[in-house]
């Protein structure tokens, strides 16, 4: 991990939290990806990270920088203030930027799961991709329970139209395990928060828009920028999924990591 800023010392028990949000539609027949993304950090990360996403809102626009919602499609079209009065080239620029701040923060890793829609036709994506993150985010907790770090985990996500049904699941992950494991790490059930004052979600909102362009678009313009920042042990790309039944030699991170390395089944 990147060390940034004072590291905390002797501590063996805080809370860890995974901030999602989506990317491409669910519904939506002309996309063939669904994207749920973000990333794990600690407790004692959220200060920088929210204060070097307050700095980058600053430099671009300091007349109004509270204004400034960092949502990675509305920069990449430019179609709605403020991002209107940037070049193509700065709206680029500001997306990346996002971005290399995940790269740098102590303590901090990706995650995201893409669910090829068409591989799933009788599953919900946002179901599929919620229910494989909360088993890999327990998984994460795990590692450092067993390394003596008796951390505990909370997942925040953007509310959505699913708030309802994502909470419902998570009871039901709480009580009976996902389809993989029993999870025994993450406390209480999701929250929901509004995207527009939380910068920690607007982050979330880059990764899962890096990883959907990928996958969607064969773009790697800005998932090599967190390519290395996704939950990695032994050698398996486990903060990273791609769920398909269509590209069975598929050499992206997650699918090459399984190959080489033969994790459980199901991951």
């Amino acid at each position: 991990m990147r060390s940034v800023g004072r590291t905390p010392t002797r501590l063996h028990f805080f809370m860890y939290l995974l901030y999602l949000d989506d990317s491409g539609s669910a519904g939506n027949p002309t996309e063939s990806y669904f994207v749920l993304g973000g990333f794990s950090t600690s407790e004692f990360s959220l200060h920088w990270i929210n204060t070097q996403l307050d700095k980058l809102a600053e430099d671009l626009y300091p007349h109004d920088p509270r204004s400034v919602e960092f949502h990675a499609s509305a920069i990449f079209s430019g179609n709605v203030a403020p991002w209107s009065s940037l070049t193509k080239d700065d709206r680029r620029k500001a997306i990346k930027d996002v971005l290399g701040i995940l790269a740098k923060a102590w303590n901090t890793v990706a995650f995201a799961c893409a669910v090829h829609k068409l591989s799933f036709p009788n599953d919900d994506p946002v179901e599929l991709a919620f229910e494989d993150l909360c088993s890999r985010f327990d998984m994460q907790l795990g590692r450092h329970y067993q390394a003596g770090e008796r951390h505990r985990g909370l997942i925040i996500l953007d509310k959505t139209s699913y708030e309802t049904s994502l909470q419902q699941l998570a009871l039901t992950f709480r009580d009976a395990g996902t389809k993989w494991r029993n999870l025994r790490n993450i406390s209480e059930i999701p929250l929901f928060v509004d995207s527009r004052p939380s910068r920690t979600i607007q982050l979330a909102d880059h990764v899962a828009y890096a990883v959907f362009r990928m996958y969607e678009r064969d773009d790697l313009t800005y998932f090599k920028i967190i390519q290395d920042q996704f939950d990695t042990h032994d050698g398996t790309v486990h903060g990273l999924a791609h769920k398909t039944h269509d590209r069975p030699g598929c050499t992206c991170p997650a699918c090459m990591s399984r190959r080489l390395t033969k994790p459980p089944a199901g991951y």
